[in-house]
């Protein structure tokens, strides 16, 4: 198994630290970029490596940091999505709390890359003590001369602030991060134009999720051509993969994009809780189609999962085992995208309450005949009309329960189902 890239030394005592970090090569990369390589040799080698965003689009980040440096505005900016809103979602916060200096050193390079003087750790409402812990590790770099003005002796200018939303899982998505980095409501701006061209305060802007910076320290110091060795052909590198629900050993473990669904689950999580049988897992969080036992040996990348009918996303993979009701799965996440719709498009904002209104019907036996191909239409309304990606989205695990266990709706239906009440859900 490759060795850890995104977490690597992340079980040393103290890492956290930057006297550490620097023991264990940190900022060795910062060193090499601006020493030996130009700006623009270091888009080229993110590019030659293969790299691509790890927040869940999975675009290719070179190409992210070409586009902002060929842009005559300035000043232009880094921003590490900090967000990790995405229900199942936990591989950003190890590198926040334990390797902050390797986001902080990433997005340095990054800087460099593309002529930016300033960037922000825009983190979500609730990590406050990751937020107090990246507040330390920027004082301590720019203490020691490796952020603020002429950094190691050189003619390169930056800076790092850390933001708090006010915890919206909209805030995920980049445009709605950068409303609310600006003072306004996180909500979705109309794009084009794009953030690489017109993204904080309307200047060029690299946004890139807190793993996809970590991964650019290695991919400098050690070349390209050794880390896109890694993954497979259209993804290279390593992925931070979090595992949770009905497995014994839930976490995030670090694996070249290439593994199987079923080598993850199987000879890292542990297996099924309790040996009881897989019934379906979500691989991309809570947004994600479920996928079925059939689909154990997908590759988990972003190409392969999306065509076995799901999406890889930030890859939170949630499992879930027999005999657990789908329905209630179902509404249960139905009820998170009502509560998280941002509210400024009609088909999101008034298609979640009706899809959570339909389930609850169904869910407790109460529901009419009818009721599921209600949820279906609304669905193709939702996805086909809704402003952003999220709320394109959030409608497909109700609709992927209904295609692959439309049974167990059934029986809710009739009033045959074990787990039907009638009580208030």
């Amino acid at each position: 198994m490759a060795a850890p890239i995104i977490y690597r030394d992340i079980e040393t005592p103290n890492i956290r630290s930057l006297a550490v970090y620097r023991e264990k090569g940190g900022y060795k990369a910062l060193e090499k970029a601006l020493n030996d390589m130009s700006p623009a040799a270091v888009v080229e080698e993110v590019k030659k490596a293969k790299l691509v965003g790890r927040g869940g689009a999975g675009f290719p980040t070179g190409l992210k940091w070409e586009l902002v440096s060929k842009d005559p505005a300035t000043p232009r900016y880094i921003i590490a999505n900090a967000e990790e809103g995405e229900p199942g979602t936990f591989k950003d916060r190890p590198i926040l709390e334990q390797i902050p200096h390797r986001l902080i050193e990433g997005m340095a390079i990054a800087a460099y890359a593309v002529g930016a003087e300033e960037g922000v750790i825009v983190c979500r409402g609730e990590f406050m003590e990751p937020a107090r812990i990246l507040r330390e590790a920027v004082a301590e770099a720019e203490e020691a001369g490796l952020l603020g003005e002429r950094i190691m002796g050189k003619d390169f200018t930056f800076r790092v602030w850390v933001y708090r939303t006010a915890g919206a899982y909209i805030c995920g998505e980049e445009t709605s991060l950068l409303e609310a980095l600006e003072g306004k409501p996180g909500m979705p701006r109309i794009r084009p134009p794009f953030p690489v061209n017109s993204g904080l305060w309307s200047k060029p802007t690299a946004l890139n999720n807190v793993e996809t910076f970590s991964n650019v320290p290695n991919i400098i110091l050690e070349g390209a051509d050794s880390y896109s060795s890694l993954g497979t052909e259209k993804n290279a590198g390593t992925k931070g993969y979090c595992i949770a629900g009905h497995v014994n050993k839930p976490g995030v473990y670090e694996l070249p994009f290439g593994i199987t669904l079923r080598d993850l689950i199987d000879n890292h999580a542990g297996g099924i809780l309790d040996g009881r049988q897989l019934k379906c897992v979500f691989p991309g969080g809570a947004s994600s189609s479920c996928l079925t036992p059939d689909n154990l040996d997908v590759v988990l990348d972003f190409p392969s999962v999306a065509a076995a009918g799901s999406m890889l996303g930030s890859a939170a993979l949630m499992v879930v085992a027999e005999p657990t009701c789908m329905v209630e799965v179902s509404l249960r996440l139905a009820r998170f995208f009502r509560h998280e719709s941002c509210g400024k498009c009609i088909p999101c904002r008034e298609g979640t309450c009706q899809t959570v209104r339909l389930l609850d019907g169904i869910q407790r036996g109460t529901g009419r005949k009818g009721d599921i191909d209600e949820i279906l239409d609304l669905a193709s309304v939702v996805r086909q009309s809704a402003f952003c990606g999220l709320g394109q989205a959030c409608i497909n695990p109700v609709v992927s329960c209904i295609k692959h266990f439309r049974q167990e709706f059934e029986e809710h239906l009739e009033g045959r189902a074990a787990c039907c009440r009638k009580e208030e859900g």
